[in-house]
């Protein structure tokens, strides 16, 4: 059984990610092992829902992993928990444009067969708030609101006219929290600032987030709604790799500039006998011992151009690295590390093209095809996966492209490198870190002679 809820809200900006990483906190220091999920592709909210829960980030996502992937995804992540809060993404009914809310909050929510709690902004409105909720409750009879946290509240006056208001709507009150600025998140161009970047804030504001929380929603009501769910069919997701055998190392780009990749394709390569060791570019200076092959996720390295270049003995080595055939898998922040600048600033130099900053983003969900056999994908693979960044790579001449979707051609590609935006989710595409895996195995072998 896997108690589980889902944290939703009318839109972007009423404070849900706040809400659920304080819950998750507040939910731990009361006793509880909490597993924290989140709806869709983003990467920033998860790095709080680990530093709340003390467990791997996780995702849940249709487009990216299947729908028939979720639950399994679900009880994987939340193994060995007694309650898993999931956050939701922008409004609760708004999915892929172009779709009748496919990939939402609300179809994640029908998929788990998870109860949903509302939380609204009440700053600006009193009673039109009972309005907005009966709205929500009412448009998709499939999705069960079972509460209401409400936020940003100015006096028990103001929490006493929507308490009374909402009366009507036969949606229970969960929670009315104060306004508190001392636990707001600061924000960048794409988003909050992951909390990798500001740890030691983080954690000195997550017992606070964690007390306020705990003041103002009713713990137990939560946890009821989330016990009321009723039981999930279908198998836990387990990576199918074998783990036996001889084991390798793949170094992965983390600390401040390189903050995201999902923690499922880490336990995927794990399967197939490579384990990943960080490495921080802005401060290590040598790839670990035994490294078999290169592993780059998604981050804001545009934020620490300066420390990037500044560390030039592992940008050295890794471009030798790279030149030697070490396989490597780069997405997005680690595209732009491979160039050869970034906004002017000497990077590994391993790919023929520079980076620089932008005013528009790119923000969106993908269908790709891989446009030639690589060391990551066969020539002709399908797979879906985001786009999620305000840079421009400008490739030189006679680059292989790894993706093409839309006319439109992402990254490069070779026999042992593959680099570009698109970051893919493997639990939906496992055959990826199996050859990925494979290349990193057979570089291990032909370099220690076996």
């Amino acid at each position: 059984m896997v108690a589980r809820v889902v944290i939703a809200a009318p839109g972007s900006g009423h404070g849900k990610t706040t809400i659920a990483a304080g819950l998750m906190a507040a939910l731990r220091a009361a006793g509880h092992r909490v597993s924290g999920h989140k709806v869709g592709p983003d990467f920033i909210d998860p790095g709080y829902h680990a530093l709340a829960t003390g467990r791997p980030a996780r995702n849940l996502d249709p487009f990216l992993q299947g729908e028939e992937r979720l639950v399994p995804l679900l009880r994987h992540g939340s193994a060995g928990a007694d309650i898993a809060v999931i956050e939701g993404v922008m409004g609760l009914f708004d999915g892929a444009l172009g779709t009748e809310g496919y990939a939402s909050t609300a179809h994640v929510a029908r998929l788990l067969d998870a109860p949903v709690v509302l939380v609204v902004d009440a700053s600006a409105a009193s009673r039109s708030v009972a309005a907005t909720v009966l709205g929500f409750a009412s448009y998709d009879t499939r999705v069960r609101l079972a509460g209401v946290i409400l936020n940003k509240l100015g006096s028990q006056r103001h929490e006493d006219e929507i308490a009374s208001a909402l009366e009507g709507t036969g949606v229970p009150l969960l929670g009315a929290l104060r306004r508190n600025e001392n636990v707001h998140a600061p924000s960048r161009h794409l988003g909050l600032v992951p909390a990798a970047e500001r740890a030691a804030d983080s954690q000195r504001v997550l017992p606070e987030l964690a007390d306020w929380v705990a003041g103002g929603v009713d713990l137990e009501a939560v946890v009821r709604v989330a016990r009321s769910a009723p039981r999930l069919s279908g198998p836990m997701w387990t990576p199918p790799g074998d783990m036996a055998g001889p084991r390798t190392v793949v170094a992965a780009a983390a600390g401040p500039a390189f903050t995201f990749r999902y923690t499922e394709n880490v336990e995927l390569l794990a399967s197939y006998g490579v384990d990943v060791v960080d490495v921080d570019p802005l401060r290590d200076k040598e790839l670990p011992d035994g490294c078999a092959g290169l592993y780059f996720g998604g981050g804001f390295p545009e934020v620490h151009a300066a420390e990037l270049s500044a560390n030039r003995a592992l940008r050295e080595q890794v471009a030798a690295a790279i030149a030697r055939g070490m396989p490597v898998s780069a997405e997005c922040a680690g595209l732009l590390y491979l160039c050869e600048s970034l906004d002017g600033l000497p990077m590994v130099g391993a790919l023929p093209a520079t980076a620089a900053m932008t005013k528009r983003g790119k923000l969106g969900y993908r269908t790709a095809v891989s446009l030639s056999d690589n060391v990551l994908a066969p020539a002709g693979a399908r797979v879906t996966g985001h786009e999620f960044h305000r840079t421009e790579v400008t490739p030189g001449h006679g680059a292989t492209p790894a993706w093409g979707w839309d006319r439109l051609r992402d990254g490069f590609a070779s026999a042992s490198l593959h680099a570009s935006y698109l970051h893919v989710h493997w639990a939906g595409y496992p055959e990826l870190a199996q050859r990925f895996a494979g290349h990193v195995r057979a570089f291990a072998s032909v370099a220690s002679g076996g």
